[in-house]
């Protein structure tokens, strides 16, 4: 992305040290980010299991996602940059749901350019490809954001691909044709 020289690209963490989920998201929203992708390598006991996933917010936790937000951020300054620490819970819950409602919307678009470019590089990916969950990294009200599940280290195969340096190059190129076709028409 950042050869693209189009993207100003920030990371949460660049060492292998925890970093609490909403302090990400938290992260991602003071930079003013437009996306924001947490990238896993997954694990599992069914060591056939292999392939891509990526997540984006459940529509079912979506409100419980929106009042815990409201009162975390005590209703104030939540959505790109106003103040609305005047408001009744319940204006602020709605205001949060419209807000994340896009977000969601955005995050389905990203995810599904994601998809069809990881199927045009023949990357496997999983049965649903598609998934959903009310993971605290992708309940910012104002960007899009994915779960991107690269594959299963407990498949010993696809352990390997995660390691070449070949593979997460493809990935990487993959993921970044995929972001350029999400801005390209949406942005």
């Amino acid at each position: 992305l950042v050869n693209e020289k189009k993207y100003k690209v920030f990371l949460t963490r660049d060492e292998d040290f925890f970093i609490p989920l909403d302090k990400r998201v938290a992260k991602s929203r003071k930079k003013k980010a437009d996306l924001f992708i947490s990238l896993h390598a997954n694990s599992i006991v069914d060591k056939n299991v292999s392939g891509f996933s990526i997540y984006t917010l459940s529509e079912n936790s979506s409100d419980k996602q929106a009042e815990l937000l409201a009162q975390k951020e005590n209703q104030a300054d939540i959505i790109n940059g106003i103040d609305f620490s005047g408001a009744s819970k319940d204006i602020m819950k709605t205001l949060i749901d419209l807000s994340q409602r896009e977000s969601k919307n955005s995050s389905a678009r990203l995810a599904k350019y994601i998809i069809n470019e990881v199927k045009k590089a023949d990357i496997e990916i999983l049965q649903n490809t598609h998934r959903f969950a009310g993971f605290m990294v992708l309940t910012a009200p104002d960007m899009a954001s994915v779960l991107i599940e690269l594959g299963y280290l407990s498949n010993k195969t696809e352990e390997k691909m995660l390691n070449s340096v070949g593979y997460r190059r493809l990935v990487t190129k993959t993921l970044t044709s995929a972001i350029n076709e999400y801005f390209k028409n949406y942005k």
